[in-house]
């Protein structure tokens, strides 16, 4: 599951990042505290094949749904099934994009029934690349760009705080991901260990749980309680 995270980059930042042209229209702001359904950067290819970084809803759409009611529910799609999906397949096969992220969050329902969240980022403070799917859904003639993150089971010291994770593509699979076709077993794969080593598990306050906040203040580690299971971490 990834159910909120940060993206604070500016459009030109991210244009230059990830070599695109920024059709986002000033459209591009940080947000510390992404939530289902929110308008935020994403990056894929144009039909003449450069790269573009636009704005997307997170919450994919499918092209045949008769509303957007359901987008809430379809944040995420599922690597193991995102080829054969009916909602998602078309999207992996033909829409695949990049969703710039500084970090996600995620919670741990702690002894007495807190739930402490965590923040998921790399320590040299670059960019994440998660794994996306788009659609366009038409409705009185206007087009809503929609998305979903992939997600795969986590691994390493990642599994102790959630059982999933975004699919996380380094730099040099890119290319492969926002390109058409490709082999679904190597588009899918986890990064490679030694890759995720640059991930820390970082400890915040519980206020990011309230979509009305915002901040560098939800990003900043807090200390934990004695008790509480997670240690302070860093991968690997």
């Amino acid at each position: 599951m990834c159910g909120r995270y940060a993206t604070t980059r500016s459009a030109g930042d991210l244009s230059a990042l990830f070599e695109s042209s920024d059709e986002t229209g000033g459209g591009v702001g940080p947000d510390f505290n992404v939530a289902p359904t929110d308008p935020v950067p994403l990056v894929r290819l144009a039909p003449e094949g450069h790269r573009l970084l636009s704005v997307g809803r997170w919450g994919l759409v499918p092209h045949w749904s008769r509303n957007a009611a359901g987008a809430a529910r379809m944040i995420n799609a599922r690597a193991e099934t995102v080829a054969t999906s009916r909602a998602y397949a078309p999207s992996f096969a033909r829409r695949r994009c990049l969703v710039p992220a500084d970090g996600w969050y995620e919670w741990v329902r702690e002894p007495g029934g807190r739930r402490q969240p965590y923040y998921m980022t790399p320590t040299d403070g670059s960019v994440l690349a998660l794994a996306g799917i788009w659609s366009l859904w038409e409705s009185a003639g206007h087009d809503l760009l929609t998305f979903s993150v992939l997600t795969t089971p986590a691994v390493g010291e990642l599994a102790e705080v959630h059982d999933r994770m975004p699919l996380l593509l380094p730099r040099e699979r890119w290319a492969a991901w926002l390109g058409a076709g490709g082999e679904p077993a190597a588009l899918l794969a986890p990064p490679a260990p030694e890759w995720l080593a640059g991930l820390e598990v970082r400890p915040v306050s519980p206020a990011v749980g309230d979509v009305r906040n915002d901040g560098p203040d939800l990003i900043a580690r807090v200390p934990l309680r004695r008790e509480e299971s997670v240690s302070e971490m860093t991968l690997f």
